[in-house]
Parts: C-alpha cells; sequence; structure tokens
C-alpha cells in the first residue's frame, strides 16, 4: 500500500517567512495598483522564494495494512464449570474460531479469564480486566471488536467501556438455572467469650416456586447448635454465646431442592474471633513463706489475670494477742468465694494450705464440685501435705491426682521433664530441660505421693512424681509435690525456666486449646493448608479432609518433634475445609469466607446489557442441541455503521498499518528549486528592462 502526503520544513521561523512575504506582498500590489511593469512577474517571485523558503517536500510511504485484531475473552471462572457451561463454552469457541477464519483481514485474540490464583484476594469474575491486560500491546484503532463467552456473572462490568470498538457477549447456561443461597449480611468479628452475639443472614432462591419456610441449621465450630425457620428474602438473625477464645466458626445451611445448579452456596459461614475477659484466679496461701511471692508476682504480671490473693497469717489457734487490724485489711469472706461466687473463678489455687479451721470441711466439697463441673484447682504442696492437716483428708481427696505417702524427703534434686512431659504442651521445649542433669538449678524438698493417675510430667528424685495434671469430670487439677520453686525465680545456681512452665501451667488449668494434650488444629496461607496434631500417643493415625465441594481424602501425619505432628496439604479449591483425627475435628477455611464468584451462579444477562449496548454490541444466549450449537452471526462492518443486529454481530474492519518505508522528494530544493527561483527573478527583471 503506498501513499503521497507533502510536507513542509521551514528554512525560518515561520513568522519570520510570513512577515518579508507581507512585506514583499504589499510592494508587489502596490505595483498592481498602479500598473506598473512587470508587477506580476514581482508577486511571482516572491511566492516562489516563499515557497523556497517554507521548504515544501513530497512525501511517499509504504505501509503493510495490519489484520484487525478480535479479542475472544474466554471465561472460565468456577461457575462456568456449572451444569453444562464449560462444554457450551468449549462449543462456542470454537464456532467462532471457524467462522473468524473465514474472513479476511481479521486475527483473534484468545483471553483466558479466570479466577485469582492467590485465595487470599477475592474470587471474583473480572472479564474486563482480563482483556485490558490482554489487548495492551494492541493500538485503539486496530481493535475490532470483543466477543464474551461468560454465563453473565461478571463482577468488573464499568459505567462505560473505554473502548469504541463494539463489546458483544455471548450467555452460557441457561435462563431457568435454579440456585438458593445463603448470605451473611452482617457479622461480628470479635466477642467476648460468655457474651451475646448477633448474626444477620438471608436466604435467597432464583426460579424456585415458593414453598413456605426454609429450614437453616447452624453449626459452632462443627457441632450441631439450632435450626431457624426464615422466609427467602428476608433478613433472619441468630444470637448465640461466644464459646471459647480464638477462633470460631459459626455455619449457616439450608435445605437444598431437587435441580439446582450448585449446593455450595448453600452453606456460609462466619469466622469470629473469641476476646477472653480478665481471668479470674484466686490464691489462698496457708501461711507466709520463701515461695509466696513467686506466685503473687508471677500471676500480677499477668495482664490478662485478675488476681484475688488471701494469706492465712494467723490461723484461729494461734493466740499471740496481735490486734486484727494489724493482721489483714479485710476479713477472709469464706462463704462469699467458696459457696456464693466460687464459679466465678477459672483457677483456685491453694499454696501451701493446711486443714487450720479457716475453711469449712464442707466447702471442700463444694471445691470438689466446682472441679467436676469444669473449674480449676492447682495444689502447690509443701510438708503440711504429707500430715495430719493435709487437704487430702477433706472431700477433695476425691479429685486428687496423687495421695500422700507420709514421706518428705529433704534432698538435693534436678527437677526432670519426664517421659510424658516431652511431649506435654506445658513442659515441652522448656529451656535447659533436655539434658542429663537439666541446665537449671536443683530443688531440696520433696512430698512423697503414690497411686497417682494422670500425667506425670516432672520427676523428681528417683524418677518419682514431681507434677501431675488430671482431668477429674469436666475439670482440671494439677500438683505440684514441692514447694521449692521459687529458687529458680531468686536466681539460685543459675535459677530455671519458672515463668513460661507455670504459667503454661495456669493457662492449661484455665483451659487454652494451644495447651491441651490432645489436639488438633489448622492455619492457612495462601492455598497450603497447615494441620498440627498434639498427641501424647506415638501415633496419631491419618488425617480425614473433607473438602468444601464433599471430597474426603486421607493424609497421614508426619512427625515434628515429641507430642506434635503435622500434615501440609495443597488446596485446589477455597471454602471451609472439615478435618478430623479420630475423635478431634477441626475446621480451617481457605481464602474469603464466603467467596464472591459463589454469591450469584445463574446465568444472567442483566449484568452485561448496559456496557453492551453503550458499544453498539449484541448480547445473546448461546442455544446449544445435542451435538451443535447456534450462535449469531459474523460480520465484518466499516467504523461509522451499524455493530450489531438482530440475529448477528458486527466486526469493523479497520485501517491500522505498519510502515515499512518512506521516500521524501524536496520540491524547491537543489536544481529544481533554484532553476524555478531564477526563472522567475529572470523573468522579473526582464519585464522591468523592456
Amino acid at each position: 500500500m503506498t501513499l503521497w502526503q507533502m510536507t513542509f520544513d521551514p528554512l525560518l521561523p515561520l513568522w519570520l517567512i510570513a512577515l518579508l512575504f507581507g512585506i514583499a506582498a504589499l510592494f508587489a500590489l502596490f505595483g498592481l495598483y498602479r500598473s506598473l511593469r512587470g508587477s506580476w512577474f514581482r508577486l511571482g517571485a516572491i511566492l516562489a522564494l516563499a515557497l523556497a523558503l517554507v521548504n515544501p517536500s513530497l512525501i511517499q510511504e509504504e505501509r503493510e495494512r495490519l489484520k484487525s485484531i478480535v479479542a475472544l475473552v474466554v471465561d472460565q471462572s468456577d461457575s462456568q464449570k456449572l451444569g453444562n457451561r464449560d462444554i457450551q463454552t468449549t462449543k462456542t469457541v470454537e464456532a467462532i474460531t471457524r467462522l473468524l477464519s473465514n474472513l479476511k483481514g481479521f486475527e483473534v485474540r484468545k483471553i483466558i479469564a479466570r479466577n485469582a490464583n492467590d485465595v487470599d484476594v477475592e474470587a471474583s469474575t473480572a472479564l474486563f480486566e482480563a482483556a485490558r491486560k490482554g489487548l495492551q500491546d494492541v493500538p485503539p484503532d486496530q481493535l475490532a471488536g470483543t466477543i464474551m463467552i461468560t454465563d453473565g456473572q461478571v463482577h468488573d462490568v464499568p459505567e462505560t467501556p473505554q473502548t469504541t470498538a463494539p463489546v458483544h457477549a455471548l450467555i452460557t447456561g441457561s435462563k431457568d438455572d435454579r440456585d438458593r443461597r445463603i448470605a451473611i449480611e452482617n457479622a461480628p468479628r470479635f466477642g467476648i467469650v460468655g457474651e451475646e452475639q448477633t448474626i444477620r443472614f438471608k436466604v435467597e432462591d432464583s426460579n424456585i416456586a415458593a414453598s413456605g419456610s426454609i429450614e437453616v441449621r447452624t453449626l459452632i465450630d462443627g457441632d450441631y447448635y439450632s435450626s431457624e425457620f426464615v422466609q427467602p428474602g428476608e433478613t433472619a438473625s441468630l444470637t448465640f454465646k461466644v464459646p471459647h477464645g480464638g477462633k470460631t466458626i459459626i455455619e449457616f445451611e439450608a435445605e437444598s431442592v431437587d435441580g439446582e445448579i450448585t449446593l455450595v452456596n448453600n452453606r456460609a459461614f462466619a469466622v469470629l474471633e473469641g476476646i477472653r475477659e480478665n481471668l479470674r484466679v484466686l490464691l489462698v496461701s496457708g501461711e507466709p513463706h520463701a515461695g509466696e511471692r513467686t506466685w503473687r508476682n508471677l500471676l500480677k504480671s499477668d495482664g490478662s489475670v485478675d488476681l484475688v490473693h488471701f494469706t492465712i497469717l494467723r490461723p484461729p489457734e494461734k493466740q499471740d494477742g496481735t490486734p486484727i487490724n494489724q493482721l489483714s485489711l479485710i476479713a477472709f469472706p469464706t462463704r462469699e468465694l467458696f459457696v456464693e461466687k466460687i464459679d466465678s473463678f477459672d483457677l483456685i489455687i491453694f499454696d501451701r494450705y493446711q486443714l487450720r479451721g479457716v475453711l469449712p470441711v464442707l466447702y471442700f466439697d463444694n471445691i470438689a464440685r466446682y472441679v467436676e463441673d469444669g473449674g480449676a484447682v492447682l495444689i502447690a504442696a509443701g510438708p503440711e501435705f504429707a500430715d495430719n492437716t493435709s487437704i487430702f483428708r477433706t472431700p477433695l481427696a476425691r479429685i486428687l491426682p496423687a495421695r500422700p505417702n507420709g514421706n518428705i524427703a529433704e534432698v538435693p534434686f534436678y527437677p526432670a521433664i519426664s517421659e510424658a512431659g516431652k511431649k506435654h504442651p506445658v513442659t515441652r521445649d522448656l529451656e535447659g530441660g533436655d539434658t542429663s542433669p537439666p541446665k537449671w538449678s536443683r530443688w531440696f524438698r520433696f512430698i512423697g505421693s503414690e497411686e497417682a493417675i494422670g500425667d506425670i510430667i516432672m520427676d523428681g528424685p528417683d524418677g518419682k512424681p514431681l507434677l501431675i495434671l488430671d482431668r477429674p469430670g469436666e475439670g482440671r487439677i494439677a500438683m505440684l509435690l514441692s514447694d521449692q520453686v521459687w529458687l529458680w525465680a531468686r536466681g539460685f545456681e543459675g535459677g530455671g525456666p519458672y515463668v513460661p512452665m507455670l504459667r503454661r501451667l495456669a493457662h492449661w488449668l484455665m483451659k487454652e486449646p494451644q495447651l491441651d494434650e490432645e489436639a488438633l488444629s489448622a492455619s492457612s496461607s495462601g492455598a497450603t493448608l497447615t494441620v498440627t496434631r498434639q498427641t501424647m500417643r506415638d501415633d496419631p493415625g491419618e488425617l480425614n479432609i473433607l473438602s468444601p465441594t464433599g471430597q474426603l481424602e486421607k493424609v497421614p501425619f508426619e512427625k515434628i518433634d515429641d507430642g506434635r505432628w503435622q500434615a501440609k496439604i495443597e488446596t485446589t479449591e477455597p471454602g471451609l475445609y472439615q478435618l478430623a483425627s479420630e475423635e478431634l475435628r477441626a475446621l480451617a477455611h481457605i481464602g474469603p469466607a464466603n467467596p464472591r464468584e459463589y454469591q450469584g451462579v445463574t446465568s444472567t444477562v442483566e449484568k452485561l446489557t448496559p456496557a453492551v449496548a453503550a458499544t453498539g454490541g449484541l448480547i445473546a444466549r448461546v442455544e446449544s442441541g445435542a451435538d451443535d450449537i447456534s450462535i449469531p452471526r459474523i460480520i465484518p462492518v466499516s467504523a461509522n455503521g451499524p455493530k450489531s443486529g438482530r440475529d448477528w454481530l458486527g466486526l469493523r474492519t479497520t485501517e491500522a498499518s505498519i510502515l515499512k518505508g518512506i521516500t521524501s522528494l524536496p520540491l524547491f530544493a537543489g536544481f529544481l528549486g533554484l532553476a524555478l527561483l531564477l526563472a522567475a527573478l529572470s523573468a522579473m527583471w526582464a519585464r522591468e528592462g523592456r
């Protein structure tokens, strides 16, 4: 293709050329006005000089016409996999490619639009963004048009498309697609444990005949909680108490109907982070002693603990004449603490407590009941535990994990982590405990016991029980058979890890999930699901994984250290995963809680209609038969003509081309320009010379 055009490359600034030409022209015109001889030749010479200064050139361009680009945007998001939409899409792409191959001057650029690979990004169908990225190197005047093959569930439809080329949409699926979904309208992200929270949700039906109320089952952390009956389209609410600290998953599951295109969005879930109010601890010290401040300082340093501490300074049998107001600020409210308000405490600690008549024996029966119903008690025993004043001689004995044998060993020994303790979260990984002897200081008093039950996680001299944990009923109890932990706090012989040990011990008693000896937990990072199994056993068995779409998979655990096993799974779909290991269960979600992709899955023309109409394009449903598919005709159109009709879609033929070569011919340069200029001047002088 050859193109000719005129260009100018002035030898002087245009304003100067115009000024000089204007002055010379005035003189020439004056001569014409006075009918002076040679005025016409003078004017011609001036014009020739002006043209020479403007320096015109004739440009010859050799161009190669470019093919018009047709953007074929194929929606391969998750909703396109429902029903027979993927088959319709494949056949439509083949049909369009075949039709365009018969049209000269067009080139098809196929653009695949999938959900984001990053599961942390909200999954959505972004066809216009995919088209923009796929056409970044295409000049706007080379674009013939865009054809989108989709179910119509597009989430980035612009108000005004930034293109002059037509946008057409071919819709897969059926206008009669049936679907029911749950939409969570409002859900709190945080809540205080034990307080009520409310989640609002709604059931929405598409192409489903009204049939009255719909049952919605609610599960909290995988356990059935309640059933609600709601009307489609109306907002309903669920009010519940936050069950525990940490992550809580609340699931909603609506009953299904026959013929639904998918059941994935019949379920929705919300994730709530439970926040504990300050834990309440009651510390009762039987007498002032060297280790008393250790417990108090440790608990007071923990900002999550509200401590109530009583020390029995003078038992009833001791009468030394000291006034009461010099011994304590308040009286010991035994009935209020151990009867009326005992259930408000998360932990009760008896530090070297002995029977002296301060607490009636009946109260210990109430304390035992408190533990069996879910409370926690820690016994820090001293010499009194081995004599006649031992609290073992109360109704509390039925929940104690060991009975005293009357022996008190006043010998130096290293507290050692037992075999069970190496697996238990309370004592596992304590700094200095992995050697023999341990790299911490010795203790010098040990209270003998027998018939120990539960988990013995630390040993005293000769491998005898030192720290015992047990679970009577619904509660927990711990017994430390020495009052020498204060030696670690004072730094004797280098001290020891008393802070992490006692803090873990207290929080295990108060049922912190991270410290459970038998636990299953899961976390996600991107598409990777990491499941951790804490167990005291030698083999945790297999992990059962139930995917969001109901696929069951079994995965073996790998040991990472004593008491901890782990499994890592690369997931392929977002949603809620249900995990099980023997009797333990856990939930974890990949990606957003309720993906946008499944909030609307029915085939629709409504979302794309405004954008398609704004460019003069066509939106039509794909008609598929048993063996073939029917799509509109494709017709090349001019840039200014109509771009679609009732049963056809148009692609504009563009004039885009690429420059292959250029030739420039200056008209007033070289011998030709000089000859013309000399001829004009000579004619002027010759005329004036006559």
